[in-house]
């Protein structure tokens, strides 16, 4: 936290003397009474089951210990959005809140024998009351934190962390930022309000009767946030779903990521991941256990190049042949652009070795059928892994028009048929967000 510190020390003080809290009680008459040396800049940090005791979130269960352990875990699953982990009577869940905790945040501690504590209704606007309330009270503007108490993934022991927060920064981006050994940092972030909170608990502690603490010499920031902030997305957190499912969903997010890119930036494509994706590539299926797939990537530039023009001549010879006007030929083979200014091209190839040689036109068709899905596997195959790997593609049929042409400048054999082109690079609007994925509707045909 030093970033954050005014020059001088960094203070926490008990805030004490203050009473055993009830439904409908004033909590911040009680700490203005109790803490009339408050300053401006101060940040008031406060455990979240007294706030849950004066905002009436007490739950009347039997005293009875099995009885209550049976209340509780009802109340844990009503509390909970989903159930996240379990292992005997232990739960570990998302609740209302977004918060990802150990029985919703359902309190047994520090409340009446015959009581359960929940959580606050909406802790961020209970610490907007407090700080307000504060204002009005001492003439001070402070922030205010509201903590709970919670484990942390793969770390042994709990700590306090903010569930609600008004008047304080709750994250410090050093993204742009140089350490002292002028390393740019890209991804640090500093989840400051936790911080506070777990410093604060230092001097409240658990039996000490001491709920709220105050911090000082901390600069508040100047982009105040609230707790909420602090919640990761569903979408970004890879555990959650636990090993196996996030693996799967990786797997369906790849899917869902391939798209046709038609526009790069210039960041150079990184040929390890391009050997990684020809790689998964190679793995497609294919028929009479055959490797039917062949990938050519066009590293040297001249000759690549020197397809490209003639593939584009090939197609305008094409089109005049099918009558086509001058301009709309043109149109036409401005399309090809694309592979002109693509990063990296790599083009897949069909080879037929090792198909049966069927002497009826109906089998040997399916046959050469068969070995065309394999490759067009091989060629999806690619293009999610690429995706996989952060890149850009587009598959382009163009070299499957111009064979001989195609075969001839890479110099290749004659059983080498192509299957198109795809271009690769880094998108230019920046990474891929999954697509939705599609409804099947009336293309899923059930029998």
């Amino acid at each position: 936290m030093a970033d954050h510190a005014a020059p001088g020390k960094l203070e926490i003080l008990p805030v004490e003397g203050l009473p055993e809290f009830r439904p409908g009680d004033d909590l911040t008459g009680a700490i203005a009474r109790a803490a009339r040396w408050l300053r401006s800049g101060d940040i008031v940090v406060v455990t979240s089951k007294i706030v849950s005791k004066i905002e009436g979130q007490l739950i009347a269960v039997p005293s009875e210990k099995e009885a209550r352990d049976d209340a509780r875990r009802k109340l844990v699953l009503d509390e909970a959005v989903r159930v996240l982990a379990s292992r005997g009577r232990t739960l570990i869940t998302e609740n209302r809140l977004g918060i990802v905790q150990a029985a919703s945040g359902v309190d047994a501690s520090n409340v009446a024998g015959d009581e359960l504590a929940l959580l606050p209704a909406d802790p961020d606007a209970s610490a907007l009351a407090l700080r307000n309330g504060l204002r009005e009270r001492l003439g001070v503007e402070v922030a205010v934190v509201i903590t709970d108490t919670m484990g942390r993934a793969w770390r042994i022991g709990q700590t306090d962390v903010a569930i609600g927060v008004s008047g304080l920064e709750v994250l410090h981006r050093y993204a742009g930022q140089i350490d002292p050994q002028g390393n740019e940092l890209e991804v640090t972030e500093v989840a400051v309000a936790d911080e506070v909170a777990a410093a604060a608990d230092l001097v409240k502690g658990k039996l000490g009767g001491v709920p709220v603490a105050v911090v000082r010499g901390l600069r508040i920031g100047a982009n105040p946030g609230v707790a909420r902030d602090l919640v990761r997305p569903v979408a970004d957190d890879l555990f959650r779903l636990g090993a196996d499912a996030a693996i799967a969903q990786g797997r369906r997010e790849a899917v869902l990521l391939r798209r046709s890119i038609r526009e790069f930036d210039d960041t150079p494509v990184d040929e390890g991941a391009l050997r990684r994706a020809v790689a998964a590539a190679l793995s497609a299926p294919a028929p009479h256990h055959t490797r039917p797939v062949r990938f050519v990537h066009l590293a040297d530039r001249a000759r690549r190049a020197r397809l490209l023009d003639a593939m584009r001549e090939a197609w305008r010879a094409d089109l005049r042949a099918d009558g086509m006007p001058a301009e709309g030929v043109e149109h036409r083979v401005r399309r090809g652009d694309l592979l002109y200014g693509a990063p990296e091209i790599v083009l897949p190839f069909l080879v037929m070795a090792g198909a049966h040689d069927y002497p009826d036109a109906r089998r040997a068709g399916a046959e050469r059928i068969m070995f065309t899905v394999a490759g067009g596997a091989a060629v999806q195959g690619l293009l999610v892994a690429l995706a996989a790997e952060g890149l850009g593609s587009c598959w382009v049929s163009s070299t499957i028009f111009c064979a001989p042409v195609v075969r001839e400048v890479l110099e290749l054999p004659a059983d080498w048929e192509p299957l198109g082109a795809v271009a690769i690079g880094h998108p230019a609007a920046g990474p891929l967000a999954p697509r939705v994925p599609a409804d099947p509707a009336d293309r899923l045909v059930i029998r």
